[in-house]
């Protein structure tokens, strides 16, 4: 599993969840239930990272989320 945020919601247009990895720009993918949406974009994510190697292009780091306490 990678630490990449992913983030999920419903998509009337598409009838589907859509789930959308903010930090590797167009890495988006789809599925009829939460599950199967995380689980495409897991593979979105790794497909995504082997292209980025294959053609020598940076790979950002995950941010993750950070606590901040004032």
């Amino acid at each position: 599993m990678n630490k990449y945020e992913v983030i999920i919601y419903w998509s009337d247009d598409d009838q589907a969840f859509v789930a959308e990895v903010p930090e590797l720009p167009g890495c988006a993918a789809h599925g009829s239930t939460q599950e199967a949406a995380l689980a495409s974009a897991q593979e979105a994510i790794r497909l995504w990272i082997d292209t980025a190697k294959e053609f020598g292009d940076p790979i950002p780091a995950p941010k993750g989320r950070r606590l901040t306490v004032a």
